[in-house]
């Protein structure tokens, strides 16, 4: 018998089915579990019971989560090539899986760590955009903490903010009803967390919802914010069981949200699924296919994963990433709220379409440099060139930040590096373009608390990947730097806090690293 069909079975008889009310329920916390000795609050919701004599086959991990094997980029010179390109979004799922995996006492698969998406799983303060630009480049230079022979030089791009509620939703929730998204860690954490976007809903917004198993069905349509109970009542009332078409739930739910789509709202499909499609278009490139036609609708996506075991981050990325899409991993009723209400301005308005950024480094002045993360979303000069190209979405809010080691020639001064972020906005489709030059100058012996954090996951990060650059990166040194920063510390940013607890239990994971 295959791991996912003894795993569904142990929830069927473990869990119970998560029994919900109508939106209006109270604090979304009650009924979570957590692990003991857990002393963040994202800890995963549940994990099944193993009832007694029943076998499970020993795969290591007791879980079969597949994701592609990260290679890492090598230290590349300056004066033979000195351009660097590659596309710009804000996905965040590598680092709540790191989270989970984790606070279960596991090590991280080394291939599966994004480290940019562990950095951008957190805000910055950088400067916002003036002059009716969406977005703005800031950038520091500072000693890298892992080798003292070479400097960090750090990009941020932030996004301008908008006002949630200026524009009215048109919301597909596509839904993973399939028998291996039994759970409360699964479909029932999908439904808490639908129903709490259903919660800031207008009675302008329009939402309709999809399922798909074996086949895939309308379970509502073209329904107003305003009915907010009705909606909430069909969330509760889904299933999980069969298999999984996702192929005709995401044609599905396309085609609904073109029905009822509008040249002045928000039109997005928002799929929640463990990803793993048996039915139909499930090979990355038949997916990839798909999603691409599905994109020239004017239709944004958004991926939320879920579960364990049997998940699929392929599938979730590749939509992502070629679906005009974002792709945020849920372990949690805490991380959904992060992600679907603290950031939902973020989430559904975008600001800048196709996103992509182009650094150029002086080699009179650079030797050698390394970009950190960003390995899936590499670009050759023709791709940056190219209009059409497409690329990421930054939405109301957001920052990301691009990291390089570099190595500096003796005695050296003047630029650096010049950064180049071009766009689209998404309105018009206007090409934009902003730029900013970072020279020796912008050395800081002692980086605000932003750089020294953003230090701190790279060099986490590294030690996670087992990365051949990773020097003198270690665990304990990370830990003693992000304590004395206040962002840490009680009153301060509540995910940065989180980040340090998480570090503290991958320290007693991996030992003396």
């Amino acid at each position: 018998m295959k791991i996912k069909k003894i795993l569904t079975a142990i929830c069927a008889l473990s869990l119970a089915a998560s029994t919900l009310t109508a939106c209006g329920a109270g604090d979304y916390n009650d009924g979570v579990a957590t692990e003991p000795g857990n002393s963040w609050s994202g800890s995963p919701v549940v994990r099944p019971n193993i009832p007694d004599g029943m076998i499970i086959p020993d795969t290591g991990e007791l879980e079969n989560y597949q994701t592609e094997n990260v290679t890492e980029r090598s230290f590349v010179s300056a004066a033979i090539t000195p351009d660097s390109y590659f596309s710009l979004d804000r996905n965040t799922a590598s680092y709540s899986y790191m989270r989970r995996i984790i606070s279960d006492g596991k090590k991280v698969a080394s291939g599966s760590v994004r480290l940019e998406e562990y950095i951008n799983y957190f805000s910055y303060d950088y400067a916002r955009p003036t002059d009716g630009e969406a977005l703005a480049v800031s950038g520091n230079l500072f000693d890298c903490p892992w080798n003292t022979e070479h400097k960090l030089m750090s990009i941020g791009v932030a996004a301008e903010e908008v006002t949630y509620g200026e524009k009215p939703n048109n919301i597909v929730f596509l839904i993973d009803t399939s028998g291996s998204m039994y759970g409360e860690d699964r479909l029932g954490l999908i439904q808490q967390s639908f129903s709490m976007i259903v919660e800031n809903l207008d009675d302008n917004d329009t939402v309709s919802i999809v399922t798909y198993a074996g086949d895939s069905r309308v379970a509502l349509s073209g329904e107003s914010g305003k009915n907010k109970t009705k909606i909430c009542n069909v969330l509760q009332d889904l299933e999980a069981m069969g298999s999984t078409n996702g192929q005709g739930g995401i044609q599905k739910a396309y085609s609904l949200a073109q029905q009822y789509y509008s040249a002045e709202a928000n039109n997005r499909v928002i799929l929640a699924t463990d990803g793993d499609f048996n039915v139909g278009a499930s090979s990355k490139d038949a997916l990839k296919s798909l999603i691409t036609q599905k994109r020239e609708s004017g239709i944004y996506l958004s991926v939320l994963g879920v579960g364990m075991y049997n998940t699929n981050d392929i599938t979730m990325k590749t939509l992502a990433e070629n679906g005009n899409g974002n792709y945020a991993y849920l372990d949690s009723v805490a991380e959904a709220r992060k992600v679907l209400i603290e950031e939902l301005g973020g989430t559904f308005n975008v600001v800048a379409k196709d996103a992509k950024m182009g650094v150029t480094f002086n080699d009179k002045v650079v030797d050698k440099y390394r970009l950190l993360g960003y390995e899936s979303k590499m670009m050759s000069q023709e791709e940056f060139d190219d209009d059409k190209k497409d690329a990421g979405e930054l939405g109301s809010g957001h920052t990301v930040t691009a990291l390089y080691e570099v190595e500096l020639k003796d005695n050296a001064d003047g630029a650096v590096a010049t950064c180049e972020v071009r766009y689209k906005t998404p309105d018009t489709e206007e090409n934009k373009s902003v730029s900013r030059t970072l020279a020796i100058s912008d050395y800081a012996e002692s980086p605000n608390e932003d750089t020294i954090f953003i230090g701190c996951v790279a060099e986490y990060a590294l030690v996670l990947r087992e990365s051949r650059y990773k020097g003198d990166a270690s665990l304990s040194n990370v830990i003693e730097r992000l304590s004395a920063l206040d962002c840490t510390k009680e009153g301060g940013d509540q995910f940065k806090s989180e980040f340090l607890e998480v570090v503290k239990k991958a320290k007693q994971v991996y030992g003396a690293v």
